[in-house]
């Protein structure tokens, strides 16, 4: 019986783990991390920056935050995904939907109280950001055009948080973040061609369902010639170190993914895509560290 119990606990662990999509929190964290070390506050010692309470407790609202919109978006959700996504969502309803909303409400408790230590703005920040998750998740994610605009704005918001606690304005930093929602909003779109079939079920208005698969097409390919600009002002107008070869194997991937999206109309073939703009974007969070690589080491060791 014990050993039974303890199976069905790990398994519910598990299952948590895959509803707050914990690998992306942690993509995400080591990400804040990185750009407030090499990109935000570059001359600041690291270890300041690592043991700086402040950061840490805006790091760890974020992820609050972030992991109880994925716990709100799971639960209006639930029956999209068991048509999208038939095998996850099995293994995400192990838990109820009643434990999900005790989980969604603790975790947006805790992301205001992580926020108090820093400041008053701090809370009314985080406090609009939990209240759009959830208008997003409940209402705007089926409205043409608004819910695919909402859903990128609400994924870089983290780095928001970070770019005003550093308060640092420089153009690269700008530029930086046009390249990454171009990729995130690229993301979207491509999600929602993966997953027309549960879309049109729930009457979602998405931008293939109302438009088809072929301006969708359109708008990626559109979205992806504008990516390359952010690309070119970086290679040629600012010092990056080592990190161009990052935006140069992007632009090899990005023109891989045009040549896919051109003959794409499976399923599968959308979840490759998908994988490519997720590639470039978790490696681009890694590739922050050469930069300036011998300063990395110099900082580190």
């Amino acid at each position: 019986m014990a050993a039974s119990a303890n199976k069905r606990l790990l398994l519910k662990i598990f299952s948590l783990f895959s509803v707050v999509r914990g690998y992306n929190i942690l993509v995400v964290v080591i990400a804040q991390y990185l750009t407030s070390a090499f990109i935000l506050a570059p001359e600041k010692p690291l270890r300041d920056i690592l043991f700086d309470p402040n950061l840490f407790f805006l790091i760890l609202a974020s992820s609050s935050v972030i992991a109880s919109g994925y716990i709100i978006n799971n639960f209006y959700d639930s029956e999209k995904d068991l048509i999208n996504r038939p095998k996850k969502t099995m293994l995400d309803r192990v838990v109820s939907q009643r434990t999900k909303l005790s989980v969604y409400f603790i975790l947006n408790f805790a992301a205001i109280f992580f926020a108090s230590y820093v400041s008053f703005r701090a809370v009314v920040f985080f406090s609009i950001y939990i209240f759009v998750i959830w208008l997003y998740s409940h209402r705007l994610k089926k409205i043409l055009f608004l819910g695919n605009l909402v859903a990128s704005i609400l994924t870089i918001t983290p780095f928001f948080v970070i770019f005003i606690y550093y308060k640092n304005f420089e153009t690269v930093i700008f530029i930086h973040a046009t390249f990454l929602y171009l990729m995130i909003v690229m993301r979207e779109l491509v999600k929602d061609l993966e997953n027309m079939q549960g879309d049109l079920v729930q009457n979602y208005h998405t931008i293939p369902l109302v438009y088809g698969e072929k301006w969708s097409k359109f708008f990626l390919a559109i979205c992806t010639l504008c990516a390359v600009i952010p690309i070119y002002l970086l290679v040629t107008r600012f010092e990056l170190g080592y990190m161009d070869y990052y935006f140069f194997v992007s632009l090899i991937l990005l023109t891989v993914f045009m040549l896919l999206l051109y003959f794409s109309k499976a399923k599968w073939q959308y979840l490759l895509l998908h994988n490519i703009l997720k590639l470039i974007i978790v490696v681009g969070v890694f590739s922050i560290l050469l930069i300036d690589l011998d300063e990395v080491l110099n900082r580190v060791f």
